[in-house]
């Protein structure tokens, strides 16, 4: 039974999980298909979203985003190139802001596919985290998060790498969150498969891959 991606509960006794992709109203925020949110109002949790900084927030597919999980976009920034932070014109002490070249702008936040975020992470703008990585519970994370790592902490740093090269160029190969839904659905026995040498050799096996060396050359090349 494939979940429909776009039902904003794909559990109908269960209506604090939801897909968060139906539930985007924002133009700069993109989100894809079967990506899901401990919660019901996702957009609340992307906070200083303003359109005149032009940032957007892009998410990839399947990834798990747990309650309390804050993505701070470019407007919370304040002006650093001045003797005070403070935005006097949002009070009405003056009538200009300061041009858009005075305050810091970091671009978009990216999330790859395949993110497990965890619970009251928050993710500073311009941060880019790359498919397959862990992010630890009530982590601050800002800059880059490679693929399939594990960071945790305030700021985020490195704990490990969930596989050795070899199974992540495999994955990386594979790429199964873009693979049409009903080969997903045939994969999902490797996917959740806690044999990794076994999962090893089906993914060589699936992707024609005779031998480790192969796999490690195409990356190199």
């Amino acid at each position: 039974m494939i979940p429909n991606p776009n039902e904003i509960f794909p559990q109908k006794d269960n209506e604090d999980m939801t897909l968060v992709r139906p539930t985007i109203t924002r133009p700069n925020i993109q989100v894809g298909e079967y990506t899901y949110f401990s919660g019901r109002d996702f957009e609340s949790h992307v906070t200083h979203h303003y359109p005149v900084y032009g940032d957007r927030l892009i998410i990839g597919r399947f990834c798990q985003i747990a309650a309390g999980v804050e993505f701070i976009m470019n407007g919370a920034n304040h002006q650093m190139n001045a003797l005070s932070t403070y935005p006097f014109y949002i009070l009405g002490w003056e009538q200009n802001p300061p041009d858009m070249a005075d305050l810091p702008n970091k671009g978009d936040t990216v999330v790859g596919n395949d993110v497990w975020i965890g619970q009251n992470v928050t993710i500073l703008p311009g941060t880019r985290i790359g498919d397959g990585a862990v992010i630890g519970a009530e982590s601050v994370v800002s800059g880059v998060v490679e693929p399939y790592t594990i960071v945790a902490g305030n700021p985020a740093r490195l704990i490990r790498r969930r596989f050795d090269q070899e199974l992540q160029t495999l994955l990386e190969t594979l790429r199964w969150w873009d693979r049409p839904a009903e080969e997903i659905e045939k994969l999902i026995p490797l996917l959740t498969c806690g044999d990794l040498e076994r999962v090893r050799r089906e993914l060589r096996e699936f992707l024609h891959v005779p031998k480790e060396s192969d796999i490690l050359d195409k990356t190199i090349s």
